[in-house]
């Protein structure tokens, strides 16, 4: 059969190309998460800022209920 008649006859079906696959990514780690940055204890200054920032936060009366 030649490839136009194979077409009409069973249709064309469209793949991903596999030869091209991207690896894994590799998850970003980022220092906000952990407890001594989050709490100021990380001893940079925007470590310190941003909890002092939070603490504020949660102490406006609008946040205590």
């Amino acid at each position: 059969m030649d490839d136009y008649s194979k077409i009409l006859e069973q249709g064309i079906t469209f793949h991903k190309d596999s030869s091209h696959e991207e690896p894994e990514k590799q998850r970003v780690k980022t220092k906000a998460k952990k407890k001594s940055y989050v709490t100021g204890q990380h001893f940079s200054a925007s470590s310190k800022k941003k909890a002092e920032i939070r603490k504020r936060r949660a102490n406006r009366h609008s946040q205590q209920k």
